[in-house]
This record gives C-alpha cells, sequence and structure tokens, in this order.
C-alpha cells in the first residue's frame, strides 16, 4: 500500500491544529505556519500534497507554488484562500497549483479534493513503480561506471520524455541495443503502449513488407482470409524496434520514409490510406555510411532515422564496467540455480577483465552462467569459466584489445586500429599484484617487496583496484 505525506502550510493556528487532527488518521501530516519553514523542511522530506494558504506572512502563498515546484517538480499543490477571488485561483493554476478551496474550509470537501490529488499521485507512482522494477530486472547491460554508459544513460532519459522522436542505436552484436530501445520505451510517456520488435535480418524479403505494414483480404496466393495487422499498427501508441534496420530492401526503405515523414502507410493489397502514431528505434551493427556510399541504404531515411543517434561502446572500451557485470550476473544465475557461489577468484577476475570479448555484454553472461552452474564454490574459478590453462597464444589475446598480435618480445604490438593501453597496464597490475598476495602469504609487506615498492603504495594500488583481503593475515596485516 502506498503511503502519502502531506504538508499543511497556513498561519492560523486553528485550522493547522484542525487539519492535523483529521488527516492525521490516513496520511503523514506536519504543520508549518509559513511558507519559508516549509521550503526549508522539502530538503529532508519532500511531501506528496501540500495545502497551501495564499495570504501568508513573508512569501505568499502564490511566490510559494514556484519556490515549491522548483524544489520537487512532481509535488501537488492545493491551495487555501479566504476569498473565492477568480484572479487569485487563475494565477495560482498558471503557477502550477492543482486545485483550491475557500475558507471557511468544509472538511469533507477538503478531503474530498484531497483523495482525487492524492489518486492522480497513486496512479504516478504505480507507472513509477512498475518502470523501476522493468529498469531494475533488464538493465544489467549497463551496471558499471564508465564515462560511455554514463553519458548514454543519461541521453536515454532524455530522449525517452519525448514520445515521437526517431531514435537509431549503432553498435555491435551483444551490445545491448534492443535493452536500450526497451528503456526508451519504459522510461517515455507512453510507458503502458506495445513495445513491438522486427528482427529485419530474420525475415525473408519478400515477407518484410507484409509483416511490417499488414495486408488486406486477398492480397496475394495464400493469405488469410480476414488480412493481417501489420506490427506498425500493433506499436500504436507505443514503440516500435526495427533490428538490424540495415538489411532492409530499397523498397521497403521508401514506403518506411514515407511513414517517417507524415505517419502514413498502405497495407499490401490495400488502397485505403492508413495512419497511426508510434515512435520508431532502429537498431544495426552494420555501417550504414559504407551502405549509404554503395546505394544499398537511403540516407534520406538515415537522417530521418537518426534525429537521435546513439553509439553503444564495445565491452572492450569498457573495461571497468565488466568486474561490476560480471557480479550481477554471477547473484542472478547463483539465485536461478539455487548456488551459494559468492565470489570470483582473483585469477578468474583478471583473465574477465583483459579478455577480448567480441561477443560483448552477451558472452560475459553467457560465460558467468557457465561458471555458476558448473562451479562448486564458493567462487567462481578459471576452470569453472573454461578459461583455464591458456596457451601463450590465448594469453596474449586476453592480455590485448581487439586487432592486436604479440611482438616477438611477449608484448602486444601496435597496430594501426591502436591499442588500449590503460586497460593493457590495469590487467598486468591485477595479475602481479594478486601473484605478489599469494606467493606472500597474504603478508602485505613481504607482497611490497616482492613488487620492489612501498608498503603505502601497495597499499593504495590494491584499494584502486579493489582487490579485497582474502586471508586472516591480509586483513591484519592492511587493515
Amino acid at each position: 500500500m502506498i503511503s502519502y505525506s502531506i504538508y499543511i502550510v497556513d498561519d492560523e493556528e486553528l485550522i493547522r491544529d484542525a487539519s492535523v487532527l483529521t488527516l492525521g488518521k490516513k496520511y503523514r501530516v506536519k504543520a508549518f505556519s509559513s511558507a519559508e519553514s516549509a521550503i526549508d523542511a522539502l530538503r529532508t522530506d519532500p511531501p506528496d500534497l501540500v495545502l497551501l494558504d495564499i495570504g501568508l506572512p513573508g512569501m505568499s502563498g502564490i511566490e510559494a507554488i514556484e519556490a515549491i515546484k522548483a524544489k520537487c517538480p512532481d509535488v501537488l499543490i492545493i491551495m487555501i484562500t479566504a476569498y473565492d477571488d477568480i484572479e487569485t485561483v487563475i494565477s495560482a493554476m498558471k503557477r502550477g497549483a492543482y486545485d483550491y478551496v475557500v475558507k471557511p474550509i468544509n472538511m469533507d470537501a477538503l478531503e474530498l479534493g484531497i483523495a482525487n490529488a492524492l489518486e492522480t499521485i497513486r496512479l504516478r507512482k504505480e507507472v513509477q513503480l512498475l518502470q523501476e522494477k522493468y529498469l531494475k530486472e533488464n538493465l544489467p547491460y549497463f551496471i558499471g561506471q564508465s564515462d560511455a554508459i554514463v553519458d548514454i544513460m543519461a541521453l536515454v532519459t532524455t530522449v525517452a520524455k519525448s514520445p515521437h522522436a526517431s531514435v537509431l542505436i549503432l553498435g555491435d552484436t551483444g551490445t545491448g541495443k534492443e535493452l536500450i530501445a526497451s528503456t526508451i520505451h519504459y522510461k517515455s510517456p507512453h510507458f503502458r503502449g506495445p513495445f513491438v520488435t522486427l528482427n529485419c535480418a530474420a525475415i525473408p524479403e519478400n515477407l518484410v513488407e507484409s509483416e511490417l505494414f499488414g495486408y488486406e483480404k486477398g492480397a496475394f496466393s495464400g493469405a488469410a482470409p480476414g488480412g493481417k495487422q501489420g506490427l506498425l499498427e500493433a506499436a500504436a501508441d507505443g514503440t516500435l524496434f526495427l533490428d538490424e534496420v540495415g538489411d532492409l530492401s530499397l523498397g521497403i526503405q521508401a514506403k518506411l520514409l514515407r511513414f517517417l515523414e507524415n505517419g502514413e502507410y498502405y497495407k499490401v493489397g490495400g488502397t485505403q490510406k492508413k495512419s497511426i502514431r508510434t515512435r520508431v528505434v532502429a537498431a544495426t551493427n552494420r555501417d550504414l555510411d559504407a551502405l549509404i556510399a554503395n546505394g544499398q541504404f537511403r540516407q534520406d531515411l538515415y537522417y530521418r532515422l537518426a534525429i537521435i543517434k546513439i553509439e553503444v561502446p564495445t565491452l572492450s572500451r569498457r573495461r571497468e564496467d565488466i568486474l561490476p557485470m560480471a557480479m550481477h550476473f554471477l547473484v542472478e544465475f547463483s539465485q536461478k540455480l539455487n548456488k551459494p557461489i559468492a565470489g570470483i577468484s582473483p585469477d578468474a577476475q583478471t583473465v574477465l577483465q583483459a579478455m577480448e570479448w567480441k561477443g560483448n555484454v552477451r558472452e560475459l553472461r553467457n560465460r558467468i552462467e557457465r561458471g555458476v552452474l558448473i562451479g562448486k564454490g564458493p567462487e567462481i574459478t578459471l576452470n569453472d569459466l573454461g578459461l583455464d590453462n591458456p596457451d601463450r597464444s590465448t594469453m596474449v589475446a586476453l592480455n590485448a584489445p581487439k586487432g592486436v598480435a604479440a611482438s616477438g618480445a611477449g608484448f602486444p604490438m601496435l597496430s594501426a586500429d591502436g591499442i588500449d593501453l590503460p586497460g593493457l597496464h590495469e590487467a598486468m597490475d591485477r595479475h602481479y599484484f594478486d601473484q605478489s598476495l599469494k606467493m606472500a602469504d597474504g603478508n602485505a609487506t613481504q607482497a611490497a617487496r616482492l613488487l620492489q615498492m612501498s608498503y603505502y603504495a601497495f597499499r593504495r594500488r590494491i584499494d584502486k583496484l579493489k582487490i579485497k583481503p582474502k586471508t586472516p593475515s591480509l586483513k591484519k596485516t592492511i587493515g
């Protein structure tokens, strides 16, 4: 059951006391004699609803509306006025007031007004809770603190507020493009509408048009007697996600462009123009610039789709997110499989963080699922992950970013694509710090000597790498 809090702001003590006595039976109520004191309280305990007297000493109720809304945009405000002054009421409504009551206050009428306001809040909170539940269950691809992911999620939140702007998502396989599309939908005002997906590469070219736009009765041989609703129509007042949009034929591209420009389309075999409203989110792992240059993708369609463009980085370009995501998946599969596995061994962490991850987050998730399934705990190991005893060439691949080969000296070779030097440094540091602690039986002072560095520099580095003490002796040494 949702709990509600109400502020009563009135300089008349009798009204404050009566309101607290009556409303306090159902709600959490706080009373204030001035707007200034109520606004100060917003910082630590924001309410759902404010009953605000217009004629307050100091800051007036009209002035207080804007100050309250600036701090708590979603709070609803019911004005209390001594006179049924239309101009004052209109002024309050324009500034964001939800409703008003006139003194002397009829408590039955006030309670009814409050109930109506709180029903609006209840519906809003219900939607927010459903959105938060969905996002909590479906956002593991974007766990982490890398600048790239923080920027993407901020952009997604902003884009979602506009329910009709088209979005183009670019990224390699497994980076989570569909997840971004669904997040945009579930954070949008059309949250309750349908989220419909069409994989343009998975359907034969001659069937894409009928799947997307639907068809009329008798449109072609073998057509269903009653015709068929297209996915575009099914996504009305929601979101249509076109995955692998780069695989659409030029003919379908032209019809999609027409819909994006004016919201109109024809069913296959139909002569009646259809019109609906839906947001189109498209995604591809192909190079659309190259397709445009080769005449395989329409440039005008590209510009219509890419009103907002989101580029999703590969996992190898956000290595600092690998371990947080791995731990998220570990918890997920430990619960699903009912296995008490609490962590990932240091060696396994080093390898996971340094791998190339051609399959991106999907590959990482599958690898952790395997580890939990096979592992006997309390930690999953390299053997559980299927990464034990790699040969030298595999180890070089694990420690080198995509496209980097080994030089004769055993170091990754610098290629024309560049090299992830910070990632290599961190992977090497993690490996040798873990090894030194094992050789020193957890003694941080001895481990620091093995690496020819001071104890304090050693301690700062393991704190930064988030290498936690594993043995009692280590805890005693560094704690």
